[in-house]
């Protein structure tokens, strides 16, 4: 591919440096909620049972808003799509710290969850958008800008709820910094013609033949990595004996190794080719887990953990790099499809490792995640339209 003219490359600078904060503000936006979720649940005086029922609003918003923002991307372009859901993701932050009450709370979690899930949608169609100007593979480092987001955000939020601010205070005070800077953003991402144009279909949309790989990969990986965020920390305190601060450490060492895995993965890619890096992602989180499971010691699970978060971290990334590229369909509905299979394992990991825990005990079902991630390695030639011009 011929290098972009100075004008061009200095557009597409200006709009990758763009993509990247909307990807860290939807990190921070998404993370704030998620670490004052117990404040809620205290101040509305809910159980586990009632919280998980509210918390499903967020996924059905999110499953009815992801096909739904793919069929409009491909009609007015990625750009609008960003700028409108990214706003109502703000806004809509703001809707769980006032609910009253259990039915409020869960209308509420559902637009917040809808919105997420259109500008998720939206804003890996403009970065596809991006690279495809680039030539070269750069969505990976969008998702780092997003892990570093939830870091800031759960750090912040932290700090806010031991110093005792309310949950209406934080919120308010996260969307009306992360209004304008989007706004902001907004101005410099490229023109709505970019990735509008290219058809459509009907609103929802699965994946085609070609897809389906990078589908199964996607309900894979995210299966995988709702599976550590709500059950690692319960492993290592109860079935590994740990305390309470170390069973945190889990998910941190997850967190901390996807993160850096990210930073790396788009130079990765380059060196190494999609396919190989994503089935040696796999082949790592399988490995790695299932020793860690093996020998059942909180040293080694921590290892296990950060073994299955580097070998995850560049996998979704890649897949949804290589649907936007397929071809298969427009970029923005292929990058729906690919979210929505991934989306649905996020959703019904969590509960299948519940359910197989209370057959096999949790460190038995969490052998299911190396399962799913020795899949990843065996799927990943599909992976290998994945950053190409």
């Amino acid at each position: 591919m011929s290098s972009p003219g100075p004008g061009r490359a200095g557009r597409l600078r200006s709009a990758r440096l763009a993509v990247l904060a909307v990807f860290f503000l939807n990190g921070v936006v998404v993370a704030s909620w998620f670490v004052r979720i117990p404040a809620v649940q205290e101040r509305l005086s809910l159980g586990e049972g009632p919280l998980g029922v509210a918390l499903l609003g967020s996924a059905a918003g999110a499953m009815a808003a992801m096909p739904a923002a793919g069929w409009l991307i491909p009609r007015f372009g990625s750009r609008p799509a960003v700028l409108g859901s990214g706003l109502a993701l703000c806004a809509s932050l703001l809707l769980p710290a006032l609910a009253p009450g259990l039915p409020a709370l869960a209308l509420a979690l559902f637009a917040l969850g809808a919105a997420n899930g259109a500008l998720d949608v939206s804003m890996n169609a403009h970065g596809v958008a991006v690279e495809k100007g680039y030539g070269r593979p750069i969505l990976s480092s969008f998702h780092a800008a997003f892990s570093l987001g939830g870091l800031a955000g759960s750090a912040l939020g932290g700090l806010a709820a031991a110093g005792g601010v309310g949950v209406p205070a934080h919120f308010l005070a996260v969307s009306a910094l992360a209004l304008p800077a989007l706004a902001l953003a907004h101005l410099f991402l490229l023109p709505a013609g970019a990735d509008a144009g290219s058809g459509g279909g009907t609103a929802f949309r699965w994946p085609t033949r070609a897809l389906l790989g990078l589908g199964a990969i996607s309900f894979c990986v995210l299966l995988g990595e709702g599976a550590v965020a709500d059950w690692s920390a319960v492993y290592l305190e109860d079935a590994l004996g740990t305390g309470a601060g170390f069973a945190a450490a889990g998910y941190a060492a997850f967190s901390l190794a996807m993160t850096a895995g990210r930073l790396a993965g788009d130079r990765l890619t380059r060196r190494l080719g999609p396919v190989a890096l994503v089935r040696s992602g796999g082949a790592l989180a399988a490995a790695g887990l299932g020793a860690s499971l093996a020998l059942a010691h909180p040293l080694a699970a921590l290892a296990g953990f950060a073994c299955a978060g580097l070998g995850f971290s560049v996998v979704f990334p890649i897949a949804l790099s290589a649907a936007g590229h397929s071809g298969a369909m427009p970029s923005g509905s292929a990058i729906a499809a690919v979210s929505t299979a991934g989306y649905l394992g996020f959703l019904v990991g969590p509960p299948a490792i519940g359910f197989l825990a209370e057959l096999l005990g949790l460190g038995g079902a969490l052998y299911l995640v190396a399962l799913l991630s020795a899949t990843i390695a065996l799927l990943s030639r599909a992976a290998g339209s994945a950053g190409k011009g």
